[in-house]
């Protein structure tokens, strides 16, 4: 089993908070660190997805509570909103009585059901944790730290630590799901099925009543060869011939289930007020992306249109898995940057009252030229950091003061 970063993150919370959520997507490996904390913390476990233990949860929660005392985990709770009115008080009681850290640990794979239900009735007493797909550190068994351009320990990293292009192009492809690496034999093509097959009848069903099933799959496959692009909900209800309050509702069930999520722009009215409006779609794995885009080998991908655009996408994805694995996304923001003439910076990471530019790009020997629209943001209100292209050459070299050419094996 592969050693998740965000584990050791998950005992921090759960030794402070009374109640630990563990959110993320379906087949992220939510259930497998439970697993751990049941056999290393003494916690006894049981999932809503059994449909008999579901409908006793639903039909008579106290009683459910009752019998499952703390310290307990309570997996894909969402298909019981029920309990958490009645775990409200369970918790409270507890309190009471002295006992306020580790009592229940609560996971999901939709995010919006769950962190309704948990922030409506237990505020104050949560501590929140956002699970992702494997990052590339975690494939690889190197250390994964908030990324941050430190020179030094980039190239301490690098030395010892290096992606070549070909294998870059079959991870985005096979993408980061953790039973792809536990099982290497497993089809690509089988799993992604599946996967959508699942998500569909499951995940999706539960949120909203979809009545033509294929026409959301449709949707889907259209957004995945837009990952990395501005997000325009005309250009999509035109597209599948729908309304434009459906496609928003659809983007909001993939948002719900961690299929997707929106980079957001970013504006400062000191720089320009001349800025795109419009968030970025990425799907937070490209492996599925790449299955719905029917990119199906590292060949196909790299003749691809797409090629670029998921080579984005991986690179802001591991960013910010390098935040959320060490469970510092909280004190960080990301944007992009785009004006009205096209104008654009990919990654714009706000950490720490430092702003960080980052170009995403899917060749190797760049210069200044291609970095000019950082100096849009000059008369920014914070301070100034490094910057970075992030592309897939195998050194790093500087191409001025304060801008370097990063190997993708830097995150």
């Amino acid at each position: 089993m592969i050693k998740r970063t965000i584990y050791s993150e998950i005992i921090k919370t759960i030794n402070n908070k009374a109640v630990t959520v563990i959110t993320g997507a379906r087949q992220v490996g939510k259930t497998t660190l439970c697993e751990l904390i049941e056999k290393e913390l003494g916690f006894g476990y049981i999932s809503l997805a059994d449909p008999l233990v579901r409908s006793a949860a639903k039909n008579d929660p106290a009683e459910f509570l009752s019998l499952h005392p703390a310290p307990f985990i309570i997996d894909e709770i969402q298909k019981a909103p029920e309990l958490f009115d009645y775990l409200e008080g369970v918790v409270d009681s507890y309190i009471k009585s002295g006992r306020k850290r580790g009592l229940y640990v609560l996971t999901g794979s939709q995010a919006y059901r769950l962190m309704k239900g948990v922030t409506e009735s237990m505020s104050g007493r949560v501590g929140l944790i956002s699970m992702e797909p494997l990052s590339m550190s975690e494939i690889n068994c190197v250390d994964e730290v908030p990324f941050d351009i430190d020179i030094d320990r980039i190239s301490n990293r690098c030395k010892s630590y290096e992606i070549n292009t070909n294998k870059l192009y079959e991870y985005i492809v096979r993408g980061f799901y953790p039973e792809l690496y536990d099982n290497k034999k497993l089809d690509i093509g089988s799993f992604y099925s599946d996967y959508v097959t699942t998500y569909l009848d499951r995940d999706v069903s539960d949120l909203i009543n979809v009545k033509d099933k294929q026409k959301f799959l449709d949707f889907m496959t259209i957004l995945a060869s837009l990952t990395g692009q501005e997000l325009i909900y005309d250009n999509l209800s035109k597209e599948l011939s729908v309304d434009k309050k459906t496609i928003q509702s659809w983007i909001s069930v993939l948002l719900a289930g961690n299929i997707i999520h929106l980079l957001q722009p970013y504006s400062e009215w000191s720089v320009t007020k001349r800025v795109v409006k419009r968030p970025k779609v990425f799907f937070s794995d490209t492996g599925l992306a790449c299955y719905l885009a029917r990119v199906n080998s590292a060949e196909t991908l790299k003749n691809s249109y797409l090629k670029g655009h998921m080579v984005e996408t991986y690179i802001v994805n591991e960013i910010i898995k390098s935040y959320k694995n060490n469970h510092k996304e909280v004190n960080a923001s990301f944007y992009y940057f785009r004006t009205f003439d096209k104008k654009e910076i990919d990654l714009v990471i706000l950490y720490d009252g430092k702003l960080t530019l980052i170009e995403c790009k899917s060749g190797e020997t760049y210069g200044k030229s291609d970095t000019r629209a950082f100096a849009l943001l000059n008369g920014t209100k914070y301070k100034s950091g490094k910057n970075a292209i992030v592309c897939t050459t195998h050194v790093v070299y500087l191409i001025d003061s304060n801008t370097y050419v990063l190997p993708i094996s830097s995150i």
